[in-house]
């Protein structure tokens, strides 16, 4: 079959102040029709670089130096602006990977579908809104009619991305570029979306190139692989040939920084110590008992977020909380934190009953009990240096004087590896990790007790993710922390977790330890969610090899 796309001796180039950053090198890459090729690699590698060179998006200060871009007749590399905005969107499509940000927020989806229906085929405006709503359906979204006349914010992150798809199929497109279009939903959304890919691929004859950081998707999905490491290609294969036998240490190392469920348990001397083992604590650091929670809806509706829920986590404890959007987990985060009141049932840290606390405990509690918010890219304060992002919560609270205050800042930073002159930095000099690096030693600061880490690694590199996994597991131990860790990666709770929580519209449907959880689940939702995580195999031979 021959080639719909083929990438030939590309180089790609920014202009950065007096100097030149070579973003891709020598690329040569190809896509048949009807085959999905995945971009695998770091933030960095080139992956974004390339979707946008084929897209024709790339910023004015990105030069293509080199190299052709052959699709469907057309060298894309030489195209003007005028000619691309007559194919972009006919025959190239685009997925970006936040639909939040994608989609205007003031119009309702069926116009958005409709629009680009329009400008893309000229259809008139009642056929198109006709074909918008078929659109819909098509890939997948439930009650289509009903759906186009809600805003964006009215649907669930997994069919906001359905939406972004059917708009990218407007044109009918012969190739799609999809840019991480899974990465923020949860595994049994993300394996509808990608099914609903696979689907139209097959179908249609669509080529599609999947751009992701997710080995296990690259595994489950694609027909080959092509690794990129600095802009280069290092690796290309199959799945089989890449991941199962891969020859370039970087391919080894991305592979083996996959979280597994087949993780090995931990040590039973740790076990114990995290109390975790038959001596657990008679009163653990945090105790919900039956905790309810509603939540008045625009309509007048009430929605029980928490339905009562009862749980503990022993002093250096790690529990994992796992579920899908919807499922109440940051509802359940916020009450232990004392951010929010139950409706019933109690809360208690550390023996006292939080919902008896006033403005003075509250305060204490804040200190104890430390949150780490889930995108490192938002939850830092732009203007300041790390020195003063760090520092914040010693200010706030009262700790120390400015001498101890810096050299505190200063043991924060060596203790989550970021020692050197990172303390005079600001966040847009750093990369995702050492953001998230820094956001963790900011919860360090006040000496808490109980860390709660929503989605801390979800935006995250493979490699980076372990690094993060790695130096909250080695603190935890060191300080004698408790960990309340939210995710919806149940290979990453793996990671971290002595026991896991599984939460299912506001309720716990499965609470023990990990192993159990893991290996034996006994509750049908949790059978569903360990069925539909991508790349098993892939996380179990990380492990052999």
């Amino acid at each position: 079959m021959t080639d719909l796309l083929t990438i030939e001796n590309l180089t790609v180039e920014y202009r950065l102040a007096r100097r030149r950053v070579r973003a891709v090198a020598d690329l040569e890459l190809s896509v048949k029709p009807g085959e999905t090729l995945a971009l695998v690699g770091e933030s960095g590698s080139g992956k974004s670089t390339i979707a946008h060179t084929i897209m024709g998006a790339l910023p004015p200060s990105a030069t293509i130096s080199a190299g052709r871009i052959r699709f469907d007749g057309l060298d894309l590399a030489r195209l003007s602006q005028r000619r691309f905005n007559g194919i972009r969107g006919r025959s190239l499509g685009f997925i970006p990977q936040d639909p939040m940000v994608s989609l205007n927020p003031l119009h309702r989806v069926g116009r958005q579908v409709s629009e680009s229906i329009r400008i893309h085929t000229g259809t008139p405006r009642r056929e198109a809104e006709r074909r918008a709503v078929e659109l819909l359906e098509r890939v997948g979204l439930p009650d289509p009619a009903t759906r186009a006349r809600q805003f964006p914010h009215e649907l669930s992150g997994g069919m906001r991305q359905r939406v972004l798809i059917a708009a990218a199929l407007a044109g009918q497109p012969k190739l799609l570029v999809a840019d991480e279009p899974t990465t923020a939903l949860d595994v049994t959304v993300q394996k509808v979306i990608l099914d609903d890919l696979a689907d139209l691929a097959r179908s249609s004859g669509i080529a599609v190139l999947l751009i992701t950081h997710d080995l296990a998707v690259a595994a489950d999905r694609a027909h080959h692989i092509a690794v990129l490491k600095d802009g280069r290609l290092v690796e290309y294969g199959t799945p089989g040939t890449v991941l199962g036998r891969p020859e370039h240490p970087y391919t080894q190392a991305l592979i083996s920084s996959v979280p597994s469920l087949s993780a090995p348990a931990r040590p039973a001397a740790v076990r114990v110590a995290a109390g975790t083992g038959d001596d657990r604590p008679a009163v653990p650091l945090v105790r919900v008992e039956a905790v309810s929670k509603e939540f008045r809806l625009p309509n007048r509706d009430r929605l029980r977020a928490v339905d009562d829920v009862s749980l503990t986590i022993g002093k250096g404890e790690a529990v994992g909380l796992v579920g899908e959007s919807g499922s109440g987990k940051s509802t359940l985060a916020r009450l232990v934190l004392g951010l929010t009141r139950p409706d019933a049932g109690q809360v208690g840290f550390d023996g006292t009953d939080i919902g008896r606390f006033g403005r003075a405990d509250l305060r204490v509690l804040h200190r104890r009990a430390q949150l780490i918010y889930q995108n490192p890219y938002a939850s830092l304060n732009p203007r300041l240096t790390v020195r003063e992002i760090v520092a914040e919560p010693l200010d706030g609270f009262g700790i120390g004087d400015r001498a101890s205050r810096r050299e505190r800042v200063h043991e924060l930073l060596d203790q989550v590896g970021l020692a050197g002159d990172f303390e005079t930095r600001r966040p847009a000099e750093l990369s995702g990790g050492q953001r998230q690096r820094v956001a963790i030693a900011r919860a360090l600061a006040p000496a808490p007790d109980l860390l709660v880490c929503d989605e801390p690694v979800s935006a995250l590199d493979v490699s980076i993710q372990a690094q993060i996994l790695r130096l909250l597991t080695d603190l935890r131990q060191e300080l004698g922390l408790s960990l309340l860790f939210i995710s919806h990666d149940l290979a990453v709770i793996r990671a971290v977790a002595d026991r896991v929580a599984v939460m299912k519209s506001g309720r716990v449907v499965e609470f023990g330890d990990a192993d159990q959880v893991f290996l034996r689940p006994e509750h049908e939702y949790t059978k569903l969610l360990l069925d539909a995580i991508p790349g098993r195999a892939l996380a179990e031979r990380s492990v052999a090899t």
